[in-house]
């Protein structure tokens, strides 16, 4: 895995500078790929909970990603034919704990960020052995914006609050700030 770790500043480094001259041949397209998935699933995702937010506060867009996030990734999986899920240290919804790959990377992205490279810019990828099968994984951190406060943040309004533990009792996605890594996109496709 170190191997492969020291790997994500290339792929980084190429996906944000969007030449593919560092990536290895061998994932080139499929690190296309999966930028444009990453693209699509948020495309998809943020106008819908914006209009949430915008039509109901928090509280409405929380009843929006309990129930309408978890279909987009599944519509995005089935239509694609990639495993598409999202992952937190700090995870909220059921699907949202890291496996060990995962978390690795998610470790990884925090190094990176402490060293100055913006989130925005990262991006990891590695084929490995799942399950006997060779698999290519996509993971591109997601960074917390001011908007995500309301339910990630440090001072979440009581009816937030009231909302968040009846969708999700085991929550733990909160106390980040701007710019914090909240959690990835993982996206995985059997080869």
């Amino acid at each position: 895995m170190a191997h492969a770790l020291i790997k994500s500043i290339a792929i980084t480094a190429a996906l944000a500078s969007s030449t593919s001259a560092l990536a290895n041949p061998e994932t080139q397209q499929l690190d296309k790929q999966s930028m444009a998935l990453a693209k699509q699933f948020l495309g998809k995702l943020k106008p819908q909970l914006m209009h949430a937010m915008k039509n109901g506060g928090p509280v409405h867009a929380l009843s929006f990603c309990n129930t309408k996030a978890p279909e987009i990734a599944a519509d995005l999986s089935k239509s694609s034919g990639w495993h598409v899920n999202r992952v937190s240290m700090k995870p909220r919804g059921a699907t949202a704990t890291p496996d060990k790959w995962e978390i690795k990377a998610l470790k990884h992205f925090e190094a990176e960020k402490m060293s100055g490279i913006p989130v925005k810019q990262m991006a990891y990828s590695e084929i490995v052995d799942m399950n006997g099968k060779k698999t290519y994984r996509f993971i591109k951190p997601i960074p917390t914006g001011g908007v995500c406060l309301a339910c990630h943040g440090t001072h979440i309004a009581p009816a937030v609050q009231q909302k968040l533990h009846e969708l999700y009792p085991r929550d733990k996605a909160v106390g980040y700030h701007i710019g914090d890594i909240r959690g990835a996109f993982s996206f995985s496709k059997t080869l």
